[in-house]
Parts: structure tokens; sequence; C-alpha cells
């Protein structure tokens, strides 16, 4: 599709009228669902200002910050760094007035919005096929990244974070989260039981979190005073802008979610969901989190039907709970494997078919293809047919490139791959 500025406005309302749409399913199905205080333990401190921040700090951020620049940026961002020392002591004034005052600024809250196709081969016509990617300003996220920094050592030291929770944490990924899951399953497959694992999905979760749920919880978490208003400061009034080539849309209104591509955003949204584990917990259910992609499971014997049906209970509660947090639940794309030997296996069948919980062979779990019988072998086929197919097509261009070019395209195209998860096969 050409860019144009109509198209720009096109996209803008899409992007929010999706969001207005989740939503308003979501309040027709809200219920209450009462945990005492969200289940959260209160910490024996507050946290109700921020310290001043040092120049040596601000130019350790400055420097570690993506160089990537924002539309709204008025010089491009490498050039903005190479001449920091001019401007160190007036970024270290606005940062330290933001902080002091409990304001955001205004110049800081709206975001750039690209379209991007989710899938190389989708129908580029189509506005579904289409997500969201976010820029800001470059001074945004280093305001942001001060803030973290605060926020985030408050939260350790009162040991906030939930513990099943990987997603944007320091020591934590995608592998850890999976490798904890696999030892626990494994465990179970030796002591001859079964495991039943469910892969829930929420649509666009970032988008839809509740500003005054959010504030509330972080006001339950010690936050008060200055921190507490500079939160609701950067929550309020944000807006954001569609940008095509040299095209744009006008300036929407965002009134829900966290800022989508900022630092404090995936912070923020782990807090948000900082009481669904008491929710999974009051169940017996075991469960582990990256983000927005949560996961129960259950290890079983294989002729005791009763694990299958609190977890079916499990994952109605879940449901009601992301209703009255504004998140929406997505059960069609909620996936289910049974895990164990195939004559083990089939006696559960009939359960999950009673409580219309529909399972699969295989499930994509944060990139990694889980079989029911935990051999990894369909993954390990699609990662080989994945790098041939690409290690062919770097053959044809090999004559053009040099020997460091060809080397960096195989390691971003094929190694990744080859690297991504691999401690799974362990064992």
């Amino acid at each position: 599709m050409p860019a144009s500025a109509s198209l720009c406005e096109d996209f803008a309302d899409h992007f929010g009228s999706k969001i207005h749409s989740i939503r308003s399913n979501i309040i027709k199905g809200q219920k209450s669902l009462s945990i005492g205080n969200d289940g959260l333990i209160l910490p024996e401190e507050a946290l109700d200002s921020f310290d001043l921040v040092e120049a040596a700090t601000l130019g350790r951020v400055f420097s570690q910050v993506n160089s990537t620049t924002c539309f709204l940026d008025p010089i491009p961002t490498s050039l903005f760094k190479s001449f920091y020392g001019s401007f160190e002591s007036e970024i270290l004034n606005i940062m330290n007035s933001s902080l002091q005052t409990g304001i955001f600024p205004a110049a800081f809250k709206t975001a750039v919005v690209k379209p991007l196709l989710k899938k190389t081969n989708s129908d580029p016509s189509v506005f579904n096929n289409y997500r969201p990617v976010s820029n800001l300003p470059f001074l945004s996220k280093v305001l942001e990244k001060l803030v973290f920094i605060q926020l985030n050592e408050f939260l350790s030291q009162n040991n906030i974070f939930e513990i099943n929770q990987s997603g944007f944490r320091t020591n934590h990924s995608t592998e850890t989260a999976l490798l904890k899951i696999v030892n626990d399953v494994r465990c179970a497959l030796d002591s001859g039981q079964i495991s039943v694992l469910v892969l829930l999905d929420l649509s666009a979760a970032f988008d839809t979190v509740d500003h005054l749920i959010l504030v509330n919880r972080l006001k339950s978490l010690g936050l008060s005073g200055t921190v507490l208003k500079w939160f609701e400061s950067y929550l309020m009034e944000r807006n954001f802008m569609v940008s095509m080539d040299t095209h744009f849309s006008g300036v929407h209104e965002i009134n829900c979610g966290v800022p989508q591509g900022s630092t404090l955003g995936p912070l923020l949204f782990n807090i948000y969901m900082l009481p669904l584990g008491n929710v999974i917990r009051s169940h017996n259910i075991s469960f582990h989190s990256y983000a927005d992609d949560t996961q129960l499971y259950i290890a079983m014997s294989p002729d005791d039907t009763r694990p299958i049906e609190a977890l079916f209970n499990c994952i109605l509660d879940v449901k009601l709970w992301m209703a009255n947090n504004f998140l929406q639940l997505n059960q069609d794309k909620t996936e289910i494997l049974v895990i164990g030997p195939e004559a083990k296996r089939e006696k559960q069948f009939l359960k999950l078919q009673e409580l219309s919980l529909c399972h699969s062979e295989t499930v994509r779990n944060l990139g990694v293809i889980f079989d029911s019988k935990l051999t990894f072998i369909p993954h390990i086929k699609q990662v080989v047919k994945t790098g041939f197919y690409h290690l062919k097509n770097l053959a044809r261009v090999r004559p053009l490139l040099s020997l460091a070019n060809m080397e960096m395209l195989m390691h971003a195209f094929i190694m990744s791959k080859v690297d991504y998860c691999n401690a799974l096969l362990a064992g």
C-alpha cells in the first residue's frame, strides 16, 4: 500500500479501535473477585521520593540508552551523544527537576508508531496483519532509565518481584523460564507421572492495562508522595501518531496501557500482573511467566483425573481475574499439551474433552516447539530446515560479500537459531 497521510490516519484509527473493542468486551464479562488486597505482601518501607541523579550516573545512562532516533527528536541521537558534554548540566537539570516535582514532561509523552507486518507473507492490505511498533523521544528513555534504576532497586530490596516471572528481569530469560518448566516435567516423568501444560494467550495485554488499577497497585506496594505523583503523570495524557515514510497521522489520545517501546513499560506490566500468582497458587497449580506469556502445568498419576478439574477451575479464575483487570484471555488460542508415554496420555484425553479443553501434539512455547514426549525432535527438525534455507540463500550471495559480512550474516540467520534455548536439549 502506498504511504499517505490518510493511510496513516486509518492505521491510527485501527490501532485505537482495536484496544477500545477489547476493553469493551472485557467490561461486559466483568465480575467481582476478592482475594484481599490483591494478596500482595506490603513492604515495611515506602518509596516516597527519588534520589537526585549525579552527573556520573546520568553520563553512564546516557551512553547506555539505545541510540535510536525518534522523529520527534530535534537532532539525530548519535550526534546528540557526541556533544553530550556540552549539554550535561542542562540535561541533568531537566532530569532532576522531573524527579523533584513528580512531573513527567509533556514533550516526552508522544509516541511515533510505525505499522509493521507480523509475518512477511501476510496480506499487506489487511490491517490486522500489522503490529504497532512504537518509538519514543530519546530523552524520555533516559529519564525512564533513571527512574527504572531506583524503582528496580526498591522492588529487589523488598522482595516484591514474582519468583515465577522471568520477563525483563536481570539474569532471567526465555531459556531460564523454559529450563524451569522442562526440569519439573522431566522430574515428573522420572517418577512415573504425566504432565499437562497449558499456554495462556492474552490479546494486546500491554495495551489494555488500566491506569487507575496500576496506580493503586503501585500505591499498595509502598510508592507514595512525589514518586507516586510522578508515575501518575507518566501514565496519564499520553498520545501517539502513526508514521509511514514521510507521512503522518494526527495526534491520538492513549487512555490505557503501558507505553510500548519504553524502558519502564515492561517493569510496570510485571507489577500489574503480581496478584495473578496468588490466584494460581490458590489452586495448587504450578506456573511460570515470561512477561504476558503465562504457563500453567500439573504433574499427575495417569489414573487420577482430579488434578485436571483443579486445572480447569484455575483457568476459569485466571480468566475472571484478567477480566477484572482489563486483560483478555483468548481461550481459542490457549493451547494444551499432555506430556508422557502415549498409553498413559490417552487416559486423560476424555477428561479434557469433557471439560471442553482441546489438546495438541505439539505447541510452540516461547519460540521452542514442545512435543508430547518431550523429545524436542520437531523443534530440531524445524531449526535444521530453517538453517538450510538460510544457508542456501547465503551461498547465492557469498561471492558478493566479504568474509566478515558473511560471518555476521551466518550468526544472525543461522547460529542464533541453533544456539537459542539449546540448554533444553541437554539430558
